[in-house]
């Protein structure tokens, strides 16, 4: 209980607490009926653990994970023999689709970071705290999502759509 108060505690004014939602010890933070349209970007900043092996951000519809980002210190698990690696994915009714590996790697454990994702009719449009961009496609097609969930070693610090 005292990570759900922590997590509440560093969420910006702008999100309700009725919108987060804490799933146990799993260490992952839900955010539901907070809509991401077309146009809008969505910043995230936190703090990776120390001695993280991964986090992530899933932006969700229904069952289907429309954007998948995973930012992995040793990849050697999931099939990949690098040290450092984000992968992005789409998981569509019950299968994983294929795998992207793009732009830099600005994240070090225990420093903050800032990433956004905007939202077009074409794709998600990543850009990490280095500057590069990365170019995800809408595979869904959807225009708003409202679902999503952020896991792993991360401290959220903030979570704002505009």
């Amino acid at each position: 209980m005292a990570g759900t108060l922590l997590l509440l505690l560093l969420l910006p004014p702008l999100l309700p607490a009725s919108m987060l939602h804490h799933s146990g010890d799993n260490m992952a933070m839900e955010v539901k009926n907070m809509p991401l349209k077309v146009g809008h970007t969505l910043t995230v900043t936190g703090v990776p653990n120390a001695g993280a092996d991964r986090f992530g951000l899933n932006i969700l519809s229904g069952t289907d994970n429309a954007f998948h980002m995973s930012v992995w210190w040793k990849a050697t698990s999931v099939g990949h023999n690098v040290d450092e690696m984000v992968i992005y994915n789409t998981y569509q009714g019950g299968v994983w689709e294929e795998e992207i590996h793009q732009g830099g790697f600005p994240f070090k454990q225990k420093e903050l970071f800032k990433f956004t994702v905007t939202l077009t009719h074409e794709e998600f449009l990543v850009i990490l705290s280095d500057g590069s961009e990365v170019h995800f496609p809408n595979r869904l097609g959807a225009s708003e999502y409202l679902d999503f969930t952020l896991w792993g070693g991360v401290l959220i610090r903030s979570f704002e759509i505009n």
